[in-house]
């Protein structure tokens, strides 16, 4: 196996000097075998291609991903459990390691243990996974935990982007467009201000979990509004932007979309880290109540996901791979238009249930952007609680603001759910 970084898998790698990591954490009661977990990791390692490869950025036209027959057993680092919180730390100390030594995987496993209770840490750097690779991992992971005997069915992943186009891609005719847009993009970027004017901070996560009976409470109060969780979450943090941020409020989120559901080769068990986003945006200035605008936000985003051409975007994106430097400064550089990126993962399909442990929660994944504006709410939901990690940078939000976000964020929520309960 040797291929080219697709434009997205680049950014998200930034550089060799840029760490830019995915933690996903899974919390467990029970005794976990030393010997069991190397061989859950062993056979995870073998199933997916991208966990045996290197980093080539020496060749021409790199950075390459090219499989390595040297590398490594992916490793395991374990540290003593004393708090609840430990797994928090040692995710914050994952963000700024690299995966750069020699034959090294692209993935670790930090298992934060104590005699009853053991975080298990997943770490991999963005350029080779999305939300949906780290739950199809873990849910392996745990299973081979549990039963080392399975065997794993190794795929064989594609080459180039040509190899996922349907045989209706008109190639030619998209050819020509994406060179028109790869002469835009480059004429954009060139009059942009790509340099950094502000200190580096310091990454920051916050993390809260609700219990059941407000979770199915939100969950209810939304079916009842016509909308959706993700429309609801939308518009609360972005209301709770504007009444902390005052006139710094944008009123608009980023929502990245899961590639897979458009590109059936990409399966959801394999590794896979391009999604594309959507735009959502209120009004700041009408006054509009939160249910009518939370339906408005699930409108706006079912109709701009059915619009999208995922085919063309990996497409074009194969086509501008020179302004790709330009877009990674102009990242770091530009505050952006929008308050928050707003991933909701929504129900995560891992098993709760073990012959030898108890999987007590799954935390949502923490990430630390080396972008200029770093804001990010990761959701997710098991055993009917709904998980949250907010992550920034305080030279970009002060912890804080990011906090008072945070509690303005629920009591909007809630206070819309009792509105709603009393109609």
């Amino acid at each position: 196996m040797k291929r080219k970084l697709m434009m997205v898998e680049r950014i998200m790698h930034v550089d060799a000097t840029t760490p830019l990591n995915c933690v996903f954490t899974a919390k467990i009661h029970g005794s976990i075998n030393p010997e069991n977990l190397q061989t859950a990791l062993f056979k995870v390692q073998h199933k997916h291609p991208l966990l045996r490869v290197c980093i080539d950025e020496d060749q021409e036209g790199g950075p390459y991903f090219i499989l390595n027959d040297s590398v490594r057993m992916i490793p395991v680092r374990i540290a003593e459990r004393f708090t609840d919180d430990d797994w928090l730390k040692e995710s914050e100390t994952e963000w700024y390691k690299l995966f750069d030594g020699v034959n090294e995987p692209l993935a670790r496993l930090v298992w934060v243990r104590s005699a009853t209770v053991s975080e298990l840490l997943l770490v991999m750097p963005h350029c080779v996974c999305d939300g949906s690779t780290c739950v199809a991992l873990m849910r392996e992971i745990l299973s081979l935990l549990d039963d080392p005997e399975q065997e794993l069915e190794a795929y064989t992943t594609f080459n180039s982007v040509k190899e996922l186009m349907p045989d209706t891609f008109d190639r030619v005719k998209n050819a020509r467009k994406a060179r028109i847009f790869s002469f835009l993009g480059k004429l954009f970027f060139l009059f942009k201000n790509t340099r950094n004017k502000f200190g580096s901070g310091n990454n920051y996560a916050l993390h809260w979990k609700l219990d059941e009976e407000h979770t199915l409470s939100i969950t209810d109060a939304c079916k009842n509004a016509g909308t959706s969780v993700h429309g609801a979450l939308c518009v609360a943090f972005m209301k709770a932007f504007q009444q902390i941020r005052g006139d710094k409020a944008r009123g608009k989120v980023i929502s990245p979309v899961d590639i897979r559901r458009f590109i059936p080769e990409i399966k959801q068990d394999t590794m896979f880290a391009f999604a594309p986003i959507v735009e959502l945006t209120i009004d700041k200035k009408q006054d509009i109540d939160f249910w009518t605008l939370a339906r408005n936000i699930k409108t706006d985003l079912t109709n701009k996901i059915e619009a999208m051409n995922t085919y063309e975007m990996l497409w074009m994106g194969e086509y501008m791979h020179a302004s790709v430097n330009r877009m990674v400064k102009f990242l770091k550089a530009t505050d952006g238009t929008h308050d928050i990126t707003l991933s909701n993962m929504g129900r995560l399909n891992i098993p709760e249930t073990y012959q030898s442990f108890e999987l007590e929660t799954i935390y949502s994944p923490t990430v630390a952007f080396p972008w200029r504006n770093p804001n990010t709410l990761v959701t997710t939901t098991f055993k009917n609680r709904m998980d949250f990690t907010f992550m920034s940078n305080d030279a970009f939000l002060d912890k804080a603001d990011a906090i008072k976000i945070k509690a303005a964020t629920m009591e909007i929520l809630f206070a819309n759910l009792q509105q709603l309960s009393h109609a």
